[in-house]
């Protein structure tokens, strides 16, 4: 039976900016981005200099000018430890203000940060590490490991050379996969693009936003997705390590918008019950390839409602994505589409979508995006990267419809 690639016209894509325009290659593309990620980041501090920047529940509070000068002083100590341009710096420390620190301490190095999510076993945690080829490990000097080190620290260093093209950061996917986690390439371009469809579609605010991230930084979905897109519109992140702390939190800290995974949310639905914070004014419910199948339409369904209970004067977003798409592509809000317990979404922002398989011309199979938010290859795998796109398109590995409205739904089961 012949295989289809049907291409949905990006006319169907409702939230998309005016910016975008069709290069070369047929891949939608922002015009008017930054050069790199960091120029974007310190145009922010600039202009945001006072604001709070992180917050940590229980540790330190920084404005935008105090993270960006430690995080240049963390940059400064991994240049004397020969650490520059392209080289790899492994991140792998808990949630926190350190965290972000040194996330950013190895972007202003010129380095590519690598992320690795603390809580993944020591035997996980090295073989990501390893094949990374990381130069160093940022961990806070809490790990035995002897070739682990704290966090450096000399003269304030910033390295800005990088291109929209250049790799900026190397992202793994989840290890729960059969062959474990991989290596994601995300570039400049990749990181700029996301950040600006994701403050486009949730209308993030440039007057104070105060945003309680519950998802790991270590991921797309958190770092890429929640952090990154918070601090582009001089916004607060508000983090939270210990999650007995979450009730108080929403109230002390004048909390304005939500985002966790709906594995999150469920956990939380407990201490939250009974609560009305009626400050929330955003909620948003970040999914991605691995939770598709683990989370059932019915229960996302209940989880909705009772957050509805818990903020109900907060606008509900669901957003879909996999590491290879920069944690984003697909997004849904309750006020558009209230009761498709089954839909995860229309495109945004850049991507495009098209299915592939024998039933793509009646509307189902597999999902495929591209867009610049798209991934261009994975890490020192070209035999992974050749059977997951064809030309610039990325095969998901879900199985969905896509209806004329451009709506994708889960595909149900044959």
């Amino acid at each position: 039976m012949s295989q289809l690639l049907v291409e949905y016209p990006h006319s169907r894509n409702a939230r998309c900016d005016n910016p975008l325009a069709r290069g070369a290659d047929g891949v939608l593309r922002y015009g008017n981005l930054n050069p790199a990620l960091t120029e974007l980041l310190d145009i922010q501090v600039h202009t945001f200099a006072a604001r709070e920047a992180v917050v940590e529940i229980g540790g330190p509070r920084l404005t935008y000018r105090e993270l960006w000068y430690s995080a240049s002083r963390i940059a400064g100590g991994l240049q004397e430890h020969g650490i520059g341009y392209g080289d790899r710096v492994a991140v792998r420390m808990p949630v926190g203000v350190r965290w972000v620190q040194a996330f950013l301490g190895a972007l202003l190095s010129g380095a590519v940060p690598v992320l690795v999510h603390d809580r993944l076993p020591d035997a996980l945690a090295d073989k990501v590490i390893h094949d990374a080829s990381a130069d160093y490990i940022l961990d806070g000097g809490g790990r035995a490991h002897g070739y682990r080190a704290a966090l450096p620290d000399a003269a304030a260093f910033i390295d800005d050379g990088a291109s929209l093209g250049e790799l900026a950061l190397l992202c793994y996917t989840s290890p729960g996969s059969p062959v474990g986690p991989r290596g994601v390439e995300l570039t400049n371009e990749n990181l700029l693009s996301a950040i600006r469809s994701v403050v486009g579609a949730l209308e993030l605010p440039t007057a104070g936003l105060r945003n309680l991230v519950l998802l790991p930084l270590a991921h797309a979905s958190g770092c890429v997705d929640q952090l990154l897109p918070t601090f582009a519109v001089g916004g607060t992140v508000v983090l939270a390590p210990d999650p007995a702390a979450i009730a108080e939190t929403l109230a002390a800290e004048r909390i304005d918008m939500v985002a966790a995974t709906p594995r999150i949310f469920a956990g939380l639905l407990p201490e939250l019950a009974g609560l009305r914070m009626e400050g929330v004014r955003k909620v948003c419910s970040a999914g991605h390839r691995a939770e598709l199948a683990a989370v059932e339409p019915g229960a996302a369904d209940t989880v909705s409602d009772s957050l509805r209970a818990v903020f109900p004067a907060a606008r509900q977003w669901s957003v879909w994505g996999a590491t290879e798409t920069s944690g984003i592509g697909l997004a849904r809000d309750d006020a558009a589409a209230p009761d498709a317990c089954d839909s995860l979404g229309f495109a945004f922002g850049g991507t495009e979508l098209a299915l592939f398989g024998p039933a793509a011309d009646t509307g189902r199979g597999e999902l495929l995006c591209r867009g610049p938010n798209i991934a261009p290859r994975y890490w020192n795998d070209p035999q992974t990267t050749e059977s997951r796109f064809t030309g610039s398109w990325f095969h998901t590995g879900n199985h969905v419809t896509i209806d004329p409205t451009g709506l994708v739904r889960r595909a149900p089961v044959a």
